[in-house]
Order: C-alpha cells, then sequence, then structure tokens
C-alpha cells in the first residue's frame, strides 16, 4: 500500500472498533473526512456509504464506497474499503484501504495501509507526489492520535486541546513543502518544548503538550513482514 500509519491505544477493543467503525463516531475523530454515512442496503448485500469533504468554505467533494469487515471474535480483527470520487475537483479518483486491530497486553495495535489513484494526468501525479500524498499521510497519522487521546484520555475531539491546536497549523502548512519526517520508532519520539510568543517566555508545561495531538508519535513505515488483508480482494468496486 501506499501510505502506513500505525499507532498503539491503550483501551479495548471493543471501544476502539465502535469509534472507528460508527460513522458517527468516525467522522468526529478523522480529519479527512466532514461527513460520513451509510447508504440503505438490501440484506446480504455489502455496506456502501457516502462521505465528504469540505475542501473551501464553499465547496464539499463527495464520493461513495463499499466496505466489509470480520465478525467479533477472538483474536486480531480487520476492515477493508474502496471508495471513489467522481468529483472534477477531487484528486482522489479511486482508492482502497484497511483497518487492521492486533490486541496487545496493554491494548490495541491500530493500524492502516492505504493507497489511491490521483486524476488529472501528469499534473495530478506530480501533485500527488509533492503535496497531497504526504498531506494525507500526515492528516492520517494526526487523526490517529486524536482518537487515542480520545479512548485513552477522555479528550473528546471537540476539546480546544484536538479541534485545533497549536501544534497542528504549522505542521500542515510547512511540512507537506518539505517533504515528510523521519520516521518516529516507538519511544523515540518526544514533543518538543514549546515557548510563549514573547521572547524568552517561560516553555508550556509537558502535561500541556501531551494533550494535543500530533502525528509524529505514529509509526509511518510499515514493519518488514506486512501484508494486505484477504478481505480487501474481496470487495467489489463502489
Amino acid at each position: 500500500m501506499g501510505l502506513y500509519i500505525e499507532t498503539r491505544v491503550r483501551v479495548d477493543l471493543e471501544t476502539l472498533w465502535e469509534r472507528t467503525q460508527e460513522p458517527d463516531r468516525h467522522q468526529r475523530w478523522d480529519l479527512r473526512f466532514t461527513e460520513i454515512s451509510f447508504l440503505p442496503r438490501a440484506e446480504g448485500e455489502p455496506r456502501r456509504f457516502r462521505y465528504a469533504t469540505r475542501v473551501l468554505p464553499f465547496l464539499a467533494v463527495a464520493g461513495t464506497g463499499v466496505s466489509a469487515g470480520a465478525p467479533p471474535g477472538g483474536g486480531d480483527r480487520v476492515s477493508a474499503l474502496r471508495f471513489a470520487s467522481p468529483h472534477p475537483l477531487s484528486l482522489l479518483a479511486e482508492g482502497s484501504g484497511y483497518w487492521r486491530y492486533v490486541p496487545t497486553p496493554d491494548g490495541v495495535r491500530f493500524l492502516t495501509g492505504y493507497d489511491y489513484r490521483p486524476r488529472w494526468g501528469r499534473f495530478g501525479r506530480v501533485a500527488d507526489r509533492l503535496l497531497l500524498r504526504p498531506l494525507m499521510g500526515w492528516a492520517t497519522a494526526w487523526s490517529f492520535d486524536r482518537l487515542r487521546l480520545w479512548c485513552e484520555r477522555g479528550i473528546t475531539p471537540s476539546a480546544p486541546a484536538t479541534a485545533g491546536s497549536s501544534n497542528s497549523p504549522p505542521e500542515s502548512c510547512s511540512w507537506p513543502c518539505r517533504g515528510p519526517p523521519p520516521p518516529c520508532r516507538w519511544g523515540s519520539c518526544r514533543s518538543p518544548p514549546s515557548r510563549s510568543p514573547s521572547s524568552g517566555g517561560p516553555r508550556r508545561p509537558r502535561a500541556a503538550l501531551l494533550a494535543h495531538p500530533a502525528a509524529r508519535r505514529c509509526l509511518r513505515v510499515p514493519p518488514a513482514r506486512h501484508r494486505e488483508p484477504r478481505l480487501l480482494a474481496t470487495l467489489e468496486q463502489p
């Protein structure tokens, strides 16, 4: 897959599953989507959904998708999806991906892998490589950490600390232009100290920094042994 993001969440599997599989919960923490809703379906048909992302105050880009998830049970869980957008202003023409949930002694190892095909020909491929793909990777990782804070510390996505933080705008504005940051390995990342606008001002308390989502806390490089789930191959095109 083109993009890989992984985090570890100290919460039970059922809570994490609910907050990632239910549309009204999912759209609360995922920066990539403004709206997610299931579409009507007959019994036995795959689950279909509609998604929308507001790219400008007056413009939302929408698409549809099809998804499937492994039934609840012991051990790992996985869900997969395929999506497409016919909107001419959507750089993402179509794509696919999955979420995997791996229980651990202290929580859940939560990871995703996904890829997509950009539109607009050669211009779209260049724009994707230089801007959109790095931004999508950052947005996914930031959202995963936002979800982690909600599950572990009860900091809801609408709280000021996670709805928009001093940590997120500088990263989102400058990082896509200079390329992705080096991959973060578990335990090797620390939140940098932050000073007040006045020179020599006091540092912000570490506890306040840790209450803000940060993309750098997520693993961005897949492990050596890594493959897509078989479930993904069974999904039809949306």
